[in-house]
């Protein structure tokens, strides 16, 4: 790659669950409605990514736990109360966008069988969407279910970070249009440092919770290009608490089934030898 690798790291304790990301993504990158009407889900009208939502915002209700009443803000500054609180029972939101995770090791990059999904310069995962075919292999290769296939069209789509504002030296829209910077984008190397001082931080204000998600290069999927910052589990946010690239045991399967194929032709060459030899002997008496 003649590029830094570039990605989203998205802080969740920050994040007020505007949508400008949804708007913005969908702006810029020209992709249809896909839902105006609540799903009678909380407030969410989208319920999760897929071919024409590329940013997810979730609204998760929960009971409020012990702590503060408020997160410390980004730039050292807080908006904390000095008193903390018991949970009474309260509740509150957990909000968090969602995209794709630009994985190191991408399955839908290993069975693409046309080549649409490429891997960038700046280390990011495209899908071409004038050579897909519509296989749809790609879409339960994902581990995180983000890719999907358009009704009617039958291509995949996903999130680009936009690749094409990248390769103009701009930041991607939903970074531009977030208003509490909870969506930062930078060299991935530089956002891991930050994440890990952003959750000291909140760990010293008594959030315990907090923990940094796909950031890790030695995971299942060799580390997210897009990675988050969460304040529970990641099932809760409806993440894969362990992913593992689906094409993992590729290698290996082909291994075995050649490993069969060879035994099963000297099982082969062994029949018609000995049959060879039965006709040879028949024929001399």
């Amino acid at each position: 790659m003649s590029e830094e690798r570039v990605g989203f790291f998205t802080d969740t304790s920050v994040c007020i669950g505007c949508k400008a990301c949804e708007v913005a993504c969908k702006e810029w990158n020209a992709i249809p409605e896909d839902g105006l009407s609540l799903t009678g889900m909380s407030y969410d009208n989208t319920q999760e990514l897929g071919a024409s939502t590329w940013r997810h915002v979730a609204f998760i209700e929960q009971p409020r736990p012990d702590g503060r009443t408020q997160l410390p803000l980004i730039g050292g500054e807080s908006t904390a109360q000095d008193t903390a609180v018991d949970g009474d029972g309260e509740l509150r939101w957990l909000m968090s966008s969602d995209v794709c995770k630009h994985c190191t090791h991408a399955a839908c990059l290993d069975v693409c069988p046309t080549g649409s999904l490429f891997r960038t310069e700046f280390g990011t995962v495209v899908v071409q969407e004038d050579i897909c075919n519509g296989c749809g292999y790609c879409v339960p290769a994902c581990p995180y279910g983000v890719i999907e296939q358009r009704p009617h069209d039958g291509r995949a789509f996903k999130c680009t970070l936009c690749y094409d504002r990248l390769g103009a030296g701009q930041e991607p829209a939903c970074a531009k249009a977030c208003p509490t910077e909870s969506i930062q984008f930078g060299p991935l190397d530089e956002l891991r440092e930050r994440a890990a001082l952003r959750v000291d931080q909140l760990h010293e204000a008594g959030v315990t919770d907090a923990r940094l998600y796909g950031h890790d290069p030695d995971d299942g999927v060799g580390g997210d290009g897009a990675f988050f910052l969460l304040l529970d589990e990641p099932e809760v946010y409806g993440l894969p608490p362990e992913p593992v690239v689906t094409t993992r045991d590729l290698p290996a399967m082909w291994k075995h089934a050649g490993a069969a194929a060879l035994s099963l032709l000297g099982g082969l060459a062994a029949c018609f030898a000995v049959a060879g030899k039965a006709r040879t002997g028949g024929g001399r008496r």
